[in-house]
Order: structure tokens, then sequence, then C-alpha cells
């Protein structure tokens, strides 16, 4: 087991920006341990005072749709064109069948992984709703604490955590191909309406025209949706990784929603109502493994588990004879 420290110890750390111990300050939170936990639940609310003073940002977009290359490009012109600390929290996909983890995104990302001002920390995904970790939330704030002002959080791009990942950043860019059929992009129906912007990708060589004409039908598309609560009118914008072509834009949209957000007093209530949606979610969690963690649980649920499996007891019949265990 990895060497623990007291929480005056990774605090000081965090704060000072050191890499190493911000690490493992996030592998802490990452922990399922009953000690970790109350070790990393100290941490974090030393540091609290420390963060909130990021930029979040949500990136999502089908598989192919080339993420993690865009994440570069734009994390490079965020540190060199901007002057940021940028940190990126890579949910990786977890495979449901082993366990194991990709964990493949600073192979993806050899320039930024390699730049001073950048902090890439690719998590597992687990059994977390939508593929989001429970721990993505006290990582940002970790990050937040050790100096880092921009904060990107890339999901996996796979149904529900495209929800969670919105619920925890300020700022939610869809990322969509040109060209590609709706059967290829069904995703996009559910989260378009969520999405603060969209950024048509791989917009170079022969794609340019369709980059352009898929431009032009969402930014027609996005018309058709009531107007969000914060009064923002999504955009639609081209660009190129490879390039680095339509990344200014993209950070000019994102300028404009803070200044916009901020000004309406719509920012400040986001953030305060998903402080307040985290502490649910940490309560149904808590629940959930208390209820696992319970002994006549554990000893009952496997014999239950068979008879509605055998189709001998109806499964609400199976949660209400179990839930009265605990």
């Amino acid at each position: 087991m990895a060497k623990r420290f007291s929480p005056d110890k990774y605090v000081e750390g965090i704060l000072a920006g050191d890499r190493v111990m911000l690490s493992r300050a996030i592998t802490l939170v990452e922990s399922r341990l009953v000690s970790d936990l109350e070790l990393a639940q100290e941490v974090v609310n030393q540091v609290l005072p420390y963060a909130g003073n990021s930029v979040r940002i949500g990136i999502t977009g089908v598989p192919g749709v080339g993420k993690s290359t865009f994440i570069e490009s734009f994390g490079n012109y965020l540190i060199g064109e901007q002057g940021k600390k940028l940190a990126v929290l890579a949910i990786d996909p977890t495979s449901q069948r082993s366990g194991g983890s990709i964990l493949g995104d600073k192979t993806r990302m050899d320039s930024l992984a390699t730049n001073p001002a950048a902090f890439i920390r690719p998590s597992p995904a687990g059994k977390s709703l939508g593929g989001v970790t429970r721990s993505t939330r006290e990582s940002i704030i970790l990050c937040e604490a050790a100096g880092f002002d921009a904060i990107i959080v890339e999901t996996v791009g796979v149904g529900q955590s495209e929800t969670a990942v919105h619920a925890m950043v300020d700022f939610f860019l869809l990322l969509m191909l040109a060209g590609a059929g709706d059967e290829l992009q069904g995703i996009k129906r559910g989260i378009m309406e969520m999405a603060d912007a969209i950024a048509i990708t791989k917009a170079d060589g022969e794609n340019v025209g369709k980059a352009n004409a898929a431009c032009a039908e969402y930014q027609s598309a996005m018309h058709l949706y009531p107007l969000a609560a914060s009064g923002w009118m999504p955009k639609v914008s081209i660009c190129s990784a490879l390039q680095n072509k339509g990344l200014e834009t993209i950070w000019s949209t994102i300028v404009n929603y803070l200044e916009l957000t901020q000004g309406n007093g719509y920012f400040e209530q986001k953030r305060r109502n998903q402080n307040l949606q985290w502490m649910y979610e940490a309560i149904r969690q808590g629940l959930e493994e208390h209820f696992y963690a319970h002994q006549q649980v554990k000893q009952q649920l496997p014999s239950i588990a068979e008879e509605v499996k055998a189709g001998q007891k109806s499964a609400f019949a199976a949660a209400s004879e179990l839930l009265r265990l605990v």
C-alpha cells in the first residue's frame, strides 16, 4: 500500500503546487478504504477555501471525434497563448468484465503531458454513474487549490456521463464530426440542450466544406431550443486540432459565456446548486456503500439474489426484504 501522510502534509504540498503530492491526494480520494476516505475528506476540507478560482470546462463527444487530440491542442493554446495553468481530468473507460482501465490519455497527449504548466490525470471510471469517477469533484477542488486556473474534464462520451459532468463544470463543450450520419451521432440528441457550445472538429483538408455546412446546420438547430436559464445562446464553430485552427474562437466563446453569466449572477447560482447536488450524490453513494457493507446484507444477499434469478421472488420484494435488514 502507498505511503500515507498527515492531512497537513498533503495540504502543505498541494498549496505549494507539488505535483507528486497532488497526485497522491487524488489517489487518496479515489481509494475505497474507509481510513483513506476519512483522511481524504480532511484534506479536501482544509484546501476548500483555496479552491473555486478556476474555469471548469467539460468536454464530450462521440468516440472517434478526437477528444484527446483536441484537448492537447486546446490545452497547449490555453497555456501558451492565455498563460493558464491547466489540469486535465480524463475519465477513462473501465472494462465491466475485468475491471481494467485503458488509462491511455497520457500517451495520446504527448506534448501536453510534458508541458510544465499542465497536469493530466487519467482516472478509471469504475462502476460510477455514466463513467464519471466518484472522486472527480474532489479532484477538481484539489487541482484548484494547487493553483490550476483551468480544469478540463473529459468524458468517455458514451451516455449518462455527459449529465454527470455537466453537473460539475461551468462550461460544457460538445465536439461533433461533420458528415457523420445521425445513427453515429445519436448521442447528440440528449446532450445538445446541455451544450454551451458545439465545435465541429477535424475541419481540415477536404473536410472544411463539410464542417462549414455542419456548422450552419447546427447553428440553425440551436435556435429551436428554448433559451437557457443562463440567458446564453449556444455558439457553434469549426476547428482543426491538427492545424491549431479555431481554438481562439472557442476560448473567446468561453470568455463571453463567463462574462455574461458572472454578470447576471447565474455563474454563482449554478456553482451553489452544484455544491448541493454533490452533497446529495455523496449521500446516495454513502448509503449504498453502507448498505452493502452491512453484515446481515452480506450474509443474505447471495441466497436472495439466487431466488430472484430463479423467479422465486420478485425483485421489488427482495429489495424491500434486504433494505429492512439495515
